[in-house]
C-alpha cells in the first residue's frame, strides 16, 4: 500500500508552499499583532491564524486579509472547547515520561483543522485526526525533528557570524516558521482528503 505521506515529500512540498506564501503569512501575522487588542475580532483573527495550513492546503497564495473572515469567529465556542479537551488529556499524559503526551498531541495535531474545515464537532475532530494519523506518527514526528534540527544546526552556524548572525538567526526562525507551516497544510491536505467524508456526513445526520 502507498504510504500518504514520507518525510522527504513533505519536507520538499512544504518548503515550496511555505516560501511561496511567505510574504503573505507575515503579513497575515502582522495584522493579527497589530489587531490582538481588539475584543471579538482577535478571537475570530487567532481562530484563523490556527487555521493557516487549511488555507495553504488549497494550492493558492492566500491574502493576508484571510485572517478577517467573519466565518471564522462562528468557531468560538467549539474552537475553545476543543482546546480545552486536549490540554486536559495531553497534560496528564507528558508524565508518564513525556512520550505518551508527545503521541496523543501528534494523534490529535489535524483536529482543529478538521473542525473547521470540515465543521466537525470537537470530539469528532480528535477522533478523525487520530484515525487520520494512525501509521503516520513518526512521519510527522520525523517532518518536525529534522526540520528543528536544520534550524539548530544552521543557527549554531550564525551564532558565530557576530552581530549579523543576530539577524540571520531571526531571519532563519521566520523560515523555519513558514516552512513549517507548508509542512502542516501537505501533512493535512493528504491524510484527511480520503477519510473525512463519513465523519462529515456523520456529523451532518446528528445535527
Amino acid at each position: 500500500m502507498e504510504k500518504k505521506i514520507t518525510i522527504m515529500g513533505v519536507l520538499q512540498e512544504g518548503l515550496g508552499i511555505g516560501l511561496k506564501n511567505a510574504l503573505s503569512l507575515l503579513g497575515a501575522v502582522v495584522l493579527w499583532i497589530l489587531t490582538i487588542w481588539i475584543p471579538y475580532i482577535n478571537v475570530g483573527t487567532t481562530i484563523a491564524i490556527s487555521a493557516i495550513p487549511i488555507e495553504l492546503s488549497k494550492g493558492k497564495i492566500i491574502s493576508p486579509l484571510f485572517i478577517f473572515d467573519e466565518k471564522y469567529r462562528q468557531f468560538m465556542g467549539e474552537y475553545f472547547s476543543l482546546i480545552g479537551l486536549m490540554l486536559i488529556a495531553i497534560w496528564p499524559a507528558m508524565l508518564f515520561l513525556v512520550v505518551p503526551g508527545i503521541v496523543i498531541a501528534i494523534g490529535w495535531s489535524l483536529s482543529i483543522f478538521l473542525l473547521i474545515d470540515k465543521q466537525l464537532s470537537p470530539t469528532q475532530a480528535m477522533i478523525q485526526s487520530n484515525k487520520a494519523t494512525y501509521g503516520y506518527k513518526w512521519t510527522i514526528f520525523g517532518v518536525s525533528f529534522l526540520l528543528m534540527l536544520a534550524v539548530a544546526i544552521v543557527g549554531w552556524i550564525f551564532s558565530k557570524l557576530g552581530s549579523i548572525g543576530s539577524i540571520l538567526n531571526f531571519l532563519l526562525l521566520i523560515v523555519m516558521v513558514v516552512v513549517n507551516l507548508g509542512c502542516n497544510s501537505v501533512i493535512y491536505r493528504d491524510l484527511t482528503k480520503d477519510n473525512t467524508a463519513p465523519a462529515v456526513e456523520e456529523a451532518k445526520e446528528e445535527v
